[in-house]
C-alpha cells in the first residue's frame, strides 16, 4: 500500500475538490485509522495467492492493504460491528477475502471449519478501535456517558460493571495494579467499594469522576485511562487471548510465512517479544545441564531484534500510534 496515504493529515481532503476514493478513506478513517501500515506490509511481505489471516481486522485498513498485495485474506474480529464494516468495505474483492466473527484465539476452530491446514502469514492489531472508544453506548469512554460494558464481543457475559460492582478491594486493587499499572491501585478500589455500597456503578462518566477524586489530573491524560484500560483488558481477558492466539496462529504458519503484531500496552509487548524470543532460540541452556540441549519449539526468525515504532508524521496524524510497537517472526523449518 501507498506508505504516503497514512502520511497525510487527518485534514487531507477538506479542500473543494474530493476525490470519491479520497471521500472513502475519510470514512473508513473515521471507524479506525490502521496504524503502521507501510511497515506492516514490508515486514509481513504477503506473498501473491497466499493466505493471510488479519486477526483482527477492525476498520479493515490493513486488511485491504494485504488483498492489494495480491495475498488472499481470512479476517476475523470478535466484534460483530468491525465484522459489518469490513464486510461492507471490502465487497470488491470477492472471494478473496473471508471474514468471520470470532477472537483469533479461536483462530484453529475456524481455519478446520474452511478446511485450511497452513497459512502464509498473520497479523494481529492489538488494543481498541476509534470507533468503539467513540461510541458511548460501548462503554469504553472515559469521556461519553454510556453502560460500563467494555465488551468486544456482545456475546460474551462478562461486563465491566459486573466487575467494578462485584469484586472485591483486593482483586480490584490486583486488577488495577497488574493490568493498570495503577500507582495509586488500592485508593481506587477502596474508593469503589465504599461508593457502591449506596448505589452500584452502571454508568461510565459516574465512574471516570470517582476515580479522579482520587488521582490527580496531569496534563491531557485522564485520571481514569489507566483503570478503564485494566476493565477492558479483564472483561475481554486480553492478555490470555494474546497468548493463546500467539500459539494457535504461529502453529499454522507455512514455512517462509511470518507474524506480525502491533501492541499499544507494555503488557501485551512483553507476552509477544517472549513468545518470539522464546521460539526463535535454537539452544537451552541452565546452570544444571551438563549441556546445552535442543530447543524443542525452536520454530521462529526474529524479522524485528527490536520493535517498530510509528514515525513522528504518522504520530502527529493519528495520536492514537504513539505507544504502538510492531514485532515480526518468521516461520522456519
Amino acid at each position: 500500500m501507498n506508505a504516503l496515504l497514512f502520511e497525510r493529515p487527518v485534514w487531507f481532503a477538506s479542500g473543494p475538490l474530493i476525490l470519491e476514493e479520497e471521500a472513502q478513506e475519510m470514512e473508513d478513517f473515521t471507524y479506525h485509522r490502521p496504524v503502521l501500515a507501510a511497515e506492516v506490509m514490508e515486514l509481513l511481505a504477503p506473498r501473491p495467492s497466499s493466505l493471510v489471516v488479519d486477526a483482527t481486522c477492525g476498520g479493515g485498513g490493513h486488511t485491504e492493504a494485504i488483498l492489494k498485495s495480491g495475498a488472499d485474506v481470512l479476517a476475523l474480529d470478535q466484534d460483530p460491528e468491525a465484522i459489518q464494516h469490513a464486510t461492507d468495505r471490502l465487497a470488491r474483492f470477492g472471494g478473496r477475502v473471508t471474514l468471520r466473527q470470532a477472537n483469533f484465539r479461536h483462530a484453529d476452530t475456524v481455519l478446520d471449519e474452511l478446511g485450511i491446514t497452513t497459512i502464509g502469514g498473520a497479523l494481529l492489531d492489538l488494543g481498541v478501535s476509534s470507533r468503539q472508544l467513540e461510541n458511548a453506548e460501548r462503554g469504553f469512554s472515559m469521556m461519553r456517558n454510556g453502560p460500563i460494558d467494555m465488551r468486544m464481543d456482545p456475546r460474551n457475559v462478562l461486563t465491566a460493571a459486573d466487575i467494578v460492582n462485584n469484586y472485591s478491594e483486593e482483586q480490584l486493587t490486583r486488577l488495577f495494579r497488574d493490568l493498570g499499572e495503577e500507582p495509586a491501585a488500592r485508593r481506587i478500589a477502596s474508593l469503589i467499594v465504599k461508593a457502591r455500597k449506596s448505589a452500584p456503578f452502571r454508568e461510565t462518566l459516574p465512574l471516570a469522576r470517582a476515580i479522579e477524586k482520587v488521582v490527580e489530573r496531569h496534563g491531557r491524560r485522564h485520571p481514569a485511562t489507566q483503570v478503564f484500560q485494566a476493565l477492558r483488558m479483564e472483561v475481554n481477558d486480553e492478555l490470555g487471548a494474546l497468548t493463546e492466539g500467539l500459539r494457535v496462529l504461529t502453529g499454522r504458519l507455512e514455512t517462509g510465512g511470518r507474524i506480525a503484531v502491533i501492541t499499544f500496552h507494555s503488557l501485551e509487548d512483553r507476552i509477544v517479544k517472549n513468545f518470539f524470543r522464546d521460539r526463535s532460540r535454537q539452544w537451552l541452556d541452565r546452570p544444571e545441564w551438563p549441556a546445552p540441549r535442543r530447543n524443542p519449539e525452536y520454530d521462529l526468525k526474529l524479522i524485528t531484534p527490536k520493535p517498530v515504532e510509528p514515525g513522528e508524521d504518522e504520530q502527529r496524524a493519528n495520536p492514537r500510534s504513539r505507544s504502538a510497537k510492531l514485532r515480526v517472526a518468521e516461520k522456519i523449518a
